[in-house]
C-alpha cells in the first residue's frame, strides 16, 4: 500500500455508543472500532459493569439523565457532547463494525473535496444462531455523518415508556448523503425473550406516534422513511402485511425456520402497535 493510501493508525472520527446495562456485550462493539481516535459511551447510570468495560476499552464515558421526553440520548449527545472530530459514527452496543471498515471510513472522512455530509451503512441481522440473508436485508441506516449537519427527527412529545433512547426516529442530514461498502453486523435479538421485551416497549412508541398523527397533534415526519412509515400506519391488516412483506416480498422463506419466526414476531409487533393505538384512543376519549 502506498503512503498516499495508507490508513492512519487512528481514524479521525468520534464513535458514539448509547448504553444502559450493556456490560455483557459492550466490549465486542468497542473492540471493533478500536481504530477510532475517539470513542464516547453515553451511559444512563448503568447498574452493571458497563462503565468499567467502556473505560477498559479506552472509551470516554458521559452520563445522561433524561429530563422529560425530549431530547433522547442520541440527540442529546449530538447537541451537548464536545466531540474531538467533526465526523461521528453512531453505533449501538449490539452492533459490530467489520475488520476492514477503518480504511473506508478514513478515506471518507478525510476527503476534503467531497460534498457528502453523511453515509448510510447496511446492516445484517443475526437471529437464532444464523445470519439472515433476506429478512430485513438490506437494512440501510445513516450512521456516519458530520454532526453539525445531522439531528434525529422528533415524532412525538409524549412519554411513551419506551426508554431514553430513540426508537425508530431517523437522522436527518442537511446536505448530500452517500452509501458505504462496509456492512454492520447487528446482534439485535440474542433471545426471543429479548425480542419480545424490546418490541413491547417499541410498540408503546408506535401507538403514540400513530395516534398523534391521526389526530393532527404529532410532529411532522422529516425523513423519507418516517413519511413512508406514517403512510403504512393507515393501511388495514397491518400485522398480516408485515408478515407478507418479510416472508414473501423479502423472501424470508429462504432464511428457513428462522426467517419464518422472524416474520411472525414482527407481525406480532405490528399487532401490539395496532391494539395499543386502539387502547390509547379509548383512554383519551374517556371510554376506559
Amino acid at each position: 500500500m502506498s503512503a498516499a493510501t495508507k490508513t492512519p493508525s487512528t481514524v479521525p472520527v468520534s464513535v458514539v455508543v448509547p448504553v444502559k446495562n450493556e456490560g455483557h456485550q459492550l466490549a465486542r462493539c468497542l473492540e471493533s472500532v478500536r481504530w477510532a481516535d475517539e470513542i464516547v459511551v453515553v451511559d444512563s447510570h448503568s447498574h452493571d459493569d458497563t462503565v468499567a468495560v467502556a473505560e477498559r476499552c479506552g472509551a470516554r464515558v458521559v452520563q445522561f439523565m433524561q429530563k422529560g421526553t425530549w431530547p433522547k440520548k442520541k440527540n442529546w449527545a449530538l447537541e451537548n457532547v464536545p466531540f474531538r472530530h467533526d465526523w461521528v459514527l453512531l453505533l449501538d452496543a449490539d452492533e459490530v463494525m467489520p475488520p476492514d471498515a477503518d480504511a473506508e471510513i478514513a478515506r471518507l472522512v478525510t476527503n476534503e473535496s467531497s460534498s457528502v455530509r453523511g453515509y448510510w451503512i447496511n446492516r445484517r441481522f443475526f437471529f437464532m444462531g444464523r445470519w439472515l440473508r433476506h429478512s430485513y436485508y438490506p437494512n440501510w441506516n445513516l450512521r456516519l455523518f458530520q454532526h453539525r449537519f445531522g439531528r434525529f427527527e422528533r415524532l412525538t412529545s409524549a412519554d411513551t415508556e419506551s426508554g431514553d433512547v430513540e426508537v425508530h426516529e431517523h437522522v436527518v442530514i442537511d446536505g448530500e448523503t452517500g452509501r458505504m461498502r462496509a456492512e454492520l453486523d447487528h446482534y439485535a435479538f440474542p433471545t426471543i425473550t429479548n425480542f419480545v421485551e424490546k418490541h413491547n416497549r417499541y410498540s408503546n412508541w408506535e401507538a403514540h406516534v400513530t395516534l398523534e398523527a391521526a389526530t393532527g397533534n404529532g410532529h411532522r415526519p422529516q425523513s423519507g422513511r418516517a413519511r413512508l412509515k406514517a403512510w403504512t400506519r393507515r393501511l388495514p391488516f397491518r400485522p398480516l402485511l408485515r408478515f407478507l412483506y418479510l416472508y414473501v416480498w423479502q423472501r424470508g422463506f429462504l432464511d428457513g425456520r428462522e426467517g419464518y419466526y422472524f416474520a411472525r414476531l414482527h407481525a406480532l409487533y405490528e399487532f401490539l402497535s395496532v391494539s395499543k393505538t386502539f387502547e390509547l384512543r379509548k383512554r383519551r376519549n374517556g371510554q376506559m
